[in-house]
């Protein structure tokens, strides 16, 4: 089986970091499977210049948000994992109370359900004590809460070199080797 991981946009600020997962992923030879939010859809007509269509052109295959019935929905369709980026506080609290109202919040369900490693790139601040409280329930379930924080030992120049390091560290908890991310004490 190819390797493969699912990658979910939802519509927080920060598409830059699902844009970059999914370069990196390819750059590695993993395979993408991608479910775009309509309030990601709408967070890339805000954020970047790319059309729906470029959006997609970036993965191996994409899914309607609407389609619940696709093969990333079921636990017999096998995957490396699942990363969310951005994740909106409104899809981590579907994740917290197992909402699976859409394919992303139903894949996202499913993989924790599988035990398979599910990332999830909350973007939002500051946190309201129910914002924590959906953080702590996702984790319980087998979760990974990793909020965009910059590094700054690699001695970023530019807002793209942030964004690399965090999209490759977290394609890292999924056992994605991406090169020449710095490493501490490498």
């Amino acid at each position: 089986m190819e390797r493969r991981l699912v990658i979910g946009i939802s519509g927080a600020t920060g598409i830059a970091y699902g844009l970059k997962v999914l370069e990196l992923a390819r750059k590695a030879g993993v395979g993408t499977h991608l479910v775009v939010t309509p309030a990601g859809q709408q967070t890339r007509a805000y954020e970047t210049d790319l059309s729906a269509a470029d959006l997609s052109a970036m993965a191996d295959v994409t899914y309607r948000a609407a389609d619940v019935g696709a093969a990333i929905a079921s636990g017999s369709f096998r995957t490396a994992g699942m990363i969310v980026a951005p994740c909106s506080i409104r899809t981590l609290s579907a994740l917290a109370h197992s909402t699976g109202d859409n394919l992303l919040t139903r894949a996202a369900d499913v993989t924790l359900k599988e035990r398979r490693r599910l990332v999830l790139l909350v973007r939002e601040t500051p946190l309201t004590l129910g914002h924590l409280r959906a953080m702590t329930a996702v984790t319980e379930s087998g979760g990974i809460v990793m909020p965009p924080v910059p590094a700054f030992y690699p001695r970023p120049e530019s807002v793209a070199d942030i964004v690399e390091h965090t999209a490759g560290r977290a394609l890292d908890l999924l056992g994605v080797d991406v090169r020449d991310l710095p490493r501490w004490g490498e």
